[in-house]
């Protein structure tokens, strides 16, 4: 019964009428419509309508402006981040200028990316700075240079190991474009970010070493407390780096085939143990120091002759007039004398005490990479080595960025004579790596397999790099006169066998022979002669017991057979004149304390004497075509003569002499005189140091074995400036001599 009343209650209530009250208002009708409404503004900062854009600002085709890319760097979004970083490459290729104009707000924006989580915007700024970086100069990128390294440097110690991979491969970037920021202050850490680079990549590997209490704690290493395992390909790039960042700290030259600034910087590792004092070897290497790579500001000022007035005049008369003459810069014999070039080394003997310090951080670095480097080496070897197969990629990397960092770091360290433990643990720690490398030696391709040229020029490379390692170890036993540590286990026999291979292997590659049965012999590229100097000294001024003088005899027999076989127009032909030289003038210097002397054995000195009556004929085939090797030829025979060398007082000399005619005046059978190649010289700094050059050659070589030559020599500069200067220089050299 309740139901049935509430039900009429409800159909009564739509009839019924409501009441009203004072006070209250009329209420409104049920179908009456709300007519009010509320407004909202809507912002849209990147598409304002009520902002105009400057025509003349640089944007992109979403026209975004450079201030516009920078602020979406800073955004939450990783895809706006990426875009951002590809917009920055397309405004940057358009308005370089701009970029330029903006690098620092530019550089502080990306670096805060280096160590952004999102693997894919690491990526994307790697990409732009490999693309950026190269095109900003030098000069312009310094300022900003401890900035990148400052974000790089921390990402190589992140918690997630790919993002301190990915912080190595910004480092490799870094390394070929400003290396020397990268590298600076990497021992003491006082200025640079070099130390904290360097300790992050023994972090990434796991390797670090602790000192003993008492020791200078700037030496010390860190301990590693990593413990991620890398992956190989990880291990590749790690390894590569680590030895782009020791070359460029250990100041090695990368480029040994672009000139021969690159090959002095190779024979100053090997040359300099053959002398008393770094000083002394400086004053040799300045013997054959090219000054066509001086700076304008370092070159000497510019001299010339005062014609002699009469045969009585005295010393006065034959003075340096120092007045610039119409060409920029010029030799003459007082620039050339060896009494100025001891001053070139007067500053060379301080620091000494910071070098040693040096070379024990050095040491304690090799302590604290071997055990990682030899584990890595002995993982990687096998599957590389192995008769049959083809050689992984990663796995040869491997092998040969070790062997790099090997060859570098070791060769620092053993030019010292300084006989410690830690050289004999240098010692023992390389030989323990020869003796698992000898197995393989020399490194071959797989012949079954499809010839690759990128796999054989990288066994090529590690054959010479055992060859330089070899040798190393042979001239510090050598020098330091130490034994192995353990007798019983390495009597020195592992030694002279791995001494016997290395000769072998270099005297077929010298000659061009084949080093197995399934390759075929080439000549040697410019490259690989380059990195096979030292090995080349180091076999020929070793004076252990087993190393005798016929074994050195053919090594230098194939060396001169190689020098005399090489065509003028190669790119072998001037390291070779260049070693060469340097070998036949060693014993000339006082402070030479070597083994090595070109007398020690007579066909090797017949060799020699041929070798230097053919440089002749390489002048005449060179004329105008390569000014650096003409240099590097002419400046030895000066040195050779000036130096009075025992060559240059042998029957050698007349026919020097003979040879040396044409290239100043031919004498045609119908024509006549004719200009030789010295009158192609373009160059006055080469026109001169011909005419020094010569005039040495007369004044040293006896009137009845000079021939025609005084007379071929005037025939060519007559008419010419170089007139006065060859009257000149001729007389007042005959004068004091």
């Amino acid at each position: 019964m309740p139901k049935a009343a509430k039900k009429k209650k409800e159909k009564a209530a739509d009839f019924s009428k409501a009441k009203l009250r004072l006070g209250k208002g009329k209420k409104p009708s049920t179908n009456q419509v709300n007519t009010s409404f509320k407004a909202r503004s809507i912002a849209l900062p990147a598409q304002s309508i009520t902002v105009e854009i400057d025509p003349n600002v640089p944007t992109t085709k979403r026209k975004l402006t450079f201030t516009d890319l920078a602020a979406h760097l800073r955004h939450h979004n990783s895809n706006i981040k990426k875009d951002a970083l590809l917009g920055l490459r397309e405004l940057s290729e358009a308005h370089l200028e701009v970029v330029e104009a903006s690098l620092a707000l530019l550089i502080g924006a990306c670096t805060r990316l280096i160590a952004n989580e999102d693997a894919s915007v690491r990526r994307a700024l790697l990409s732009f700075f490999t693309w950026l970086l190269p095109r900003i100069s030098v000069t312009n990128l310094a300022p900003h240079s401890a900035t990148l390294l400052l974000f790089t440097a921390s990402a190589q110690t992140h918690i997630f190991p790919e993002i301190q991979i990915d912080a190595v491969r910004f480092l490799d970037l870094y390394l070929e474009i400003f290396p020397d920021a990268v590298v600076c202050g990497w021992r003491d850490g006082t200025s640079g970010h070099g130390k904290r680079i360097l300790e992050g990549y023994l972090s990434i590997l796991g390797a670090g070493t602790k000192m003993g209490e008492g020791e200078d704690t700037n030496l010390a290493l860190p301990t590693s407390t990593a413990s991620v395992s890398l992956s190989t390909s990880s291990k590749l790039l790690v390894f590569k780096s680590i030895s782009k960042f020791l070359r460029a700290a250990l100041g090695i030259s990368a480029n040994s085939d672009k000139g021969l600034r690159s090959t002095s910087s190779n024979l100053t590792l090997c040359f300099s143990s053959a002398f008393s004092a770094p000083a002394a070897y400086q004053t040799f290497d300045a013997l054959f120091r090219p000054t066509t790579y001086l700076q304008p500001s370092t070159q000497p000022p510019t001299r010339r002759w005062k014609a002699r007035v009469g045969p009585g005049d005295d010393a006065e008369h034959f003075a340096f007039n120092y007045k610039s003459i119409e060409f920029e810069r010029a030799y003459s014999l007082q620039d050339l004398d060896d009494a100025t070039l001891s001053a070139i080394s007067s500053d060379l003997h301080k620091g000494s005490q910071l070098a040693y310090r040096q070379s024990d951080f050095e040491m304690r670095l090799a302590q604290a990479l071997h055990p990682v480097l030899l584990s890595n080496l002995l993982d990687s070897a096998p599957s590389v080595f192995v008769p049959g197969s083809t050689p992984p990629q990663t796995e040869l990397g491997i092998i040969s960025a070790v062997a790099c960092i090997y060859r570098n770091l070791y060769g620092a360290l053993l030019q010292g004579t300084e006989a410690n433990s830690n050289k004999q643990f240098l010692l023992d720690s390389l030989q323990i790596i020869l003796e698992r490398m000898a197995s393989y030696f020399p490194f071959l391709p797989n012949p079954l397999n499809r010839r690759d040229a990128q796999i054989e020029q990288a066994f090529q490379d590690l054959n010479i790099i055992f060859c330089e390692l070899t040798s190393l170890l042979l001239l510090a036993y050598s020098l330091l006169r130490v034994a192995p540590s353990n007798p019983k286990k390495r009597d020195g026999m592992s030694i002279r066998m791995q001494v016997l291979q290395v000769k072998g292997f270099v005297a077929r590659l010298l000659r061009g022979v084949s080093v197995s049965s399934h390759t075929m012999g080439r000549n040697v590229t410019a490259q690989e002669y380059m990195a096979l100097l030292p090995t080349l000294w180091m076999l020929l001024n070793s004076n252990l017991a087993y190393n005798g003088v016929e074994e050195d005899a053919d090594i230098l027999s194939a060396l001169l057979d190689h020098a005399l076989q090489v065509s003028s127009a190669a790119a072998t032909k001037r390291p070779t004149v260049d070693f060469l030289g340097r070998l036949i003038l060693l014993e000339t210097a006082s402070q030479y304390i070597g083994t090595f002397t070109v007398n020690n054995n007579a066909e090797c000195l017949e060799k020699f004497k041929q070798w230097v009556t053919h440089l002749p004929k390489t002048l005449w085939e060179l004329s105008d075509t390569d000014p650096q090797c003409t240099e590097v030829i002419l400046r030895f025979l000066l040195r050779l003569f000036q130096r009075r060398s025992p060559l240059a007082q042998s029957d050698a000399s007349a026919f020097l002499c003979a040879r040396l005619i044409p290239y100043f005046t031919i004498t045609h059978p119908t024509r006549g005189a004719l200009p030789g190649p010295f009158t192609k010289l373009v160059d006055p700094v080469l026109q001169r140091l011909a005419l020094d050059t010569v005039v040495v050659i007369m004044a040293r070589v006896p009137a009845e074995s000079r021939g025609t030559l005084d007379l071929a020599v005037h025939q060519a500069v007559e008419g010419s400036t170089w007139a006065a200067y060859l009257a000149g220089a001729t007389n007042n050299l005959l004068f004091s001599t």
